[in-house]
């Protein structure tokens, strides 16, 4: 069994920023934010919410996908900046939906590659046979974690909510891979407020300047960290996949920053075509990014039946991974099969054994 995309959704602010508004503020300008991002405007929350925008973006693909809220036994939400703690926001998604037969929690801390981990989490359960469908959602309110007086971080945020229907179903399953690194989890971090307890760290204790409780990023780090481990991460999902670059149809990346987008591209040898972005009226929208691109590829109808993406995230942990997904085809249309590869357990088998070896020759 596999996990297959049958509907999406999203969910935008209305206020939008663009550039030359940020620059009133803060000391920049819209040639500077477009020439080193790409980025034109960004939206921003005024009275949705993260679980709010993260409702509708599933109601939406709901609809999309022709599935009721009481068949959905899974609900995932990536996200990093919720406007509640305690109950999880999927848990709020399914109250305001009234999925009353799901399963639901957060999967936070990855940020921008939050997204790719709910769904190889989904598509786990689904090809395991726990679930039958699932609704994965990746919903961020990033203003409320930004410093909009640093302007290295501030150019690059916005908010937003993308959300995708899985449903199990016959066909071949695409191996995953991910990574963490966590000893350069310092390019990017955010303190948490809720670091005092009243008894024995008090708030007059805190010694934590302002800026820390929102997000910090070394900029040259993270750009380097993504242009070198993404088109890694790419080539590798394909190997153990026994496919090749001219297989992937689309490659759905984080949306980040135009550069690295362009830079993944070149080092891959692939044309930018089949590198979609919207990047430029969203901004960095971290593990919504993802299914926001889906959503506007899907209701343009640029995504096809048959064709296979490669989703690839990077962000906080640090933390990187790919999927490979085929689009469901038409009733009666032939099945994918993989030809003369590897079944998938020997694919995993050779995979762990070629790891093995590398780290033999290293001792």
């Amino acid at each position: 069994m596999i996990g297959s995309i049958c509907g999406t959704g999203s969910c935008i602010p209305r206020y939008t920023m663009d550039n030359n508004e940020l620059a009133k503020f803060v000391e920049t300008s819209d040639e500077w934010i477009r020439e080193r991002t790409g980025v034109i405007r960004r939206h921003i929350i005024k009275e949705e919410t993260t679980v709010s925008m993260a409702s509708e973006a599933g109601k939406r693909a709901l609809e999309n996908a022709g599935v009721s809220a009481e068949q959905i036994d899974l609900i995932l939400v990536a996200t990093i900046s919720s406007n509640v703690l305690l109950p999880c926001t999927a848990c709020e998604v399914q109250k305001n939906l009234g999925a009353v037969n799901a399963t639901c929690f957060d999967l936070g801390g990855a940020a921008c590659s939050g997204f790719v981990l709910a769904y190889n989490t989904a598509e786990a359960y689904l090809a395991g046979g726990v679930y039958k469908t699932a609704l994965v959602i990746g919903s961020e309110s990033l203003s409320s974690i930004t410093n909009w007086n640093d302007r290295g971080t501030c150019i690059l945020f916005g908010d937003g909510a993308g959300a995708a229907v899985l449903k199990a179903e016959e066909g071949v399953r695409y191996l995953p891979v991910t990574h963490s690194d966590g000893a350069k989890g310092e390019a990017l971090i955010c303190r948490s407020r809720y670091d005092t307890n009243g008894i024995t760290k008090k708030t007059s204790d805190a010694s934590v300047n302002e800026e820390e409780y929102f997000i910090q990023m070394d900029g040259q780090a993270v750009f380097k960290f993504a242009v070198k481990k993404v088109p890694e991460v790419i080539k590798e999902v394909l190997v153990l996949n026994c496919l090749e670059k001219k297989d992937i149809d689309l490659y759905i990346l984080h949306q980040a920053n135009r550069r690295i987008v362009e830079a993944v591209a070149k080092r891959l040898g692939e044309p930018i075509e089949k590198f979609p972005m919207n990047l430029q009226e969203y901004g960095n929208t971290s593990s919504a990014s993802i299914p926001i691109l889906l959503d506007e590829l899907n209701r343009a109808g640029t995504l096809k039946p048959g064709q296979k993406l490669l989703l690839a995230g990077f962000g906080a942990g640090l933390t990187w991974g790919a999927s490979i997904l085929s689009l469901p085809r038409k009733p009666g249309t032939k099945k994918l099969r993989f030809g003369r590869c590897f079944t998938v357990t020997e694919q995993a088998k050779r995979v762990i054994k070629r790891k093995i070896s590398k780290r033999k020759r290293r001792l």
